[in-house]
């Protein structure tokens, strides 16, 4: 019984470093990690990103470099998602640095590519280190917020 009690335990702990949450300050989160990296001023959680920077930063559905893409909230990402984009590699496909994708580790210069019917970033699938491949899983983005300055 207290070997089920421990991994519990240690299965909360990592779920709560885990996130993409703004509450922790460490490079664990993506929010965080992304503010950090771009100086966007925004906190909470990843999702929330999106509506916060109306009115405060460019926001739109062309990459480039420096600009912040903002996955929305889904089952999986309860917290959505943000990571950096590093660089533009075509219409379809930018390079980001982001933190927690995989657990517990920053990437760097990690593929996303546009999956969208209307090539406008509304759906992506994001590289999964792991298995060194894009992930099956198609995830819903708003956009990229473009920092200014």
């Amino acid at each position: 019984m207290k070997r089920g009690v421990a991994r519990i335990m240690a299965a909360a702990l990592l779920l709560a470093l885990a996130g993409c949450g703004g509450g922790w300050n460490g490079r664990l989160q993506c929010a965080p990690y992304a503010r950090e990296m771009t100086h966007v001023q925004l906190k909470g959680d990843a999702a929330s990103w999106w509506a916060q920077a109306r009115g405060r930063y460019p926001r739109g559905s062309v990459p480039r470099p420096g600009a912040v893409l903002v996955l929305r909230s889904t089952g999986r990402l309860p917290d959505g998602h943000v990571s950096v984009v590093r660089a533009v590699r075509g219409p379809r496909e930018v390079l980001v640095d982001q933190a927690n994708w995989v657990p517990g580790r920053v990437g760097r210069a990690e593929p996303v590519i546009d999956v969208s019917a209307r090539n406008d970033w509304s759906r992506v699938k994001v590289w999964w280190a792991p298995i060194h491949d894009m992930g099956k899983t198609v995830y819903p983005a708003y956009g990229f917020i473009l920092p200014t300055g």
